[in-house]
């Protein structure tokens, strides 16, 4: 590589950087400023968080035909989205190693049930695929499409994949709907007094705060003398589930999900061996050469790191009401654990996503000898305020992509509640046989 194209390389860099950094940063400020609204709906409410408004600004920004956002810009905010996944889990992994005590003391059966979190694959994906979803069926019905979610399709198959599109529609969709749905859910089985309030109390915990607390407060109205057994184990059960459920996504469900999906498609492979639904509009992720892009993917992983970091600065600052430096070693360090993560991916071809949780649960455990520094600078970084940046992020990189959404469309509606109903019934229910078989 001559001097000449490095330079060429650098300036082209700024043009992508520079004008992704002021408008995410802008989006997020308004985001966060906008805040927390919550609409009735008569049967329950909704609550709007800022990462919701980031996402639907953000969109409408990469939309919009006034001013055109460039192409070139909206990839790089898809790639940084991935990226600010790894830093999110980075933060909720110190939680995990905080209360892995208390994990350990709650007993067989809330580890047993996280096993019904796999139901959502046989209970959604064939509806995906008769509707016609394509490779996004995979993406949209492995898990429930939390924030890690990103990390394990974008790692796997691309940030540009039909797949990472699918976690996409249902991140949208659960984010908005997911709370009111699955509290409804755990309000009509208490009352139907077919499961033991404890294995619904389990099941409650499917790896969202907010729907866990909607579908443990929901059982508890009917069972006010053990509403604190039932809050308590609705909250260890959704810590395991952030602990577990990403190790059983990377290792258990996708693969899981991609290979139902190919049995489910199977005749319909393409001249390259891929499996397509028949008829489908969604594009696989083109495949680039890796002796092509590594040199240059090498260089923008870290600028990716950075600029994510900083967003997450700016979103921790705007939902604080102002600048605090005590946030900044935090912050440093989180960003550490990141990089360690990504140097084995690179270097020992090792999840990114795995080794920066694992390293972070491992060293917040109580017996860790540098868990009460670690844990002191994390304290004042709020995990809420780290997620509006990623979604801002992803909405400022839909508008290359928003033929593949377009696509999906309103199938993620009944997809949608299948997975959430898939996710929390299958809990319950291995929760149910557990309890009873003790």
């Amino acid at each position: 590589m001559t001097a000449g194209t490095t330079t060429r390389g650098a300036t082209a860099g700024v043009r992508l950087w520079i004008p992704l950094l002021l408008v995410a940063g802008a989006v997020t400020i308004a985001a966060e400023l906008i805040g927390t609204h919550e609409i009735g709906i008569g049967i329950g409410t909704l609550t709007l968080l800022p990462l919701i408004w980031g996402l639907l600004l953000g969109a409408a920004v990469s939309l919009q035909r006034l001013k055109p956002f460039p192409e070139g810009t909206q990839r790089v905010a898809s790639a940084a989205m991935q990226v600010g996944v790894l830093l999110l889990v980075t933060r909720l992994a110190f939680l995990v190693g905080e209360n892995i005590s208390v994990l350990l003391q709650a007993g067989p059966a809330l580890i047993i049930q996280e096993i019904g979190n796999l139901f959502t694959i046989a209970v959604a994906m064939p509806i995906a695929v008769l509707l016609g979803m394509g490779r996004a069926s995979i993406g949209a019905t492995f898990s429930i499409a939390r924030e890690g979610a990103f990390a394990m399709t974008g790692e796997r198959y691309g940030v540009d994949s039909a797949e990472t599109r699918g976690v996409l529609a249902m991140y949208v969709f659960g984010t908005v709907f997911g709370a009111l749905w699955v509290g409804l859910l755990a309000s009509i089985l208490a009352g139907a007094g077919w499961f033991d309030p404890l294995a619904l109390a389990m099941g409650s915990g499917v790896g969202s705060g907010s729907m866990m607390a909607a579908a443990s407060n929901a059982v508890a109205a009917q069972f006010p003398a053990m509403q604190g057994d039932i809050l308590a184990l609705a909250a260890l059960s959704n810590l395991l589930s952030s602990a577990l459920g990403l190790y059983m996504g990377v290792y258990v469900a996708l693969p899981l999900a991609d290979r139902f999906y190919r049995f489910l498609t199977r005749g319909r492979a393409g001249k390259r061996g891929e499996t397509q639904d028949a008829g489908t509009v969604l594009p696989e992720a083109k495949v680039v050469p890796k002796k092509d892009t590594a040199p240059r993917k090498a260089a923008s992983d870290w600028s990716l790191l950075g600029l994510t970091a900083v967003l997450m600065l700016v979103a921790v600052w705007a939902a604080g009401g102002g600048v605090s430096l005590e946030v900044l070693p935090g912050m440093g360090m989180i960003v550490a654990f990141v990089v360690v993560g990504m140097l084995a991916h690179r270097y020992l071809r090792i999840s990114s996503l795995v080794v920066t949780m694992t390293l972070a649960m491992l060293a917040t455990l109580p017996w860790s000898p540098i868990a009460g520094g670690v844990l002191a600078l994390a304290e004042p970084i709020d995990f809420l305020p780290m997620t509006t940046p990623v979604l801002v992020l992803a909405g400022l990189g839909l508008g290359r992509d928003a033929r593949v959404l377009g696509s999906v469309g309103w199938r993620i509606v009944p997809v949608g509640l299948l997975v959430l109903t898939g996710t929390f019934l299958g809990s319950v229910l291995i929760a149910q046989l557990v309890l009873g078989a003790g």
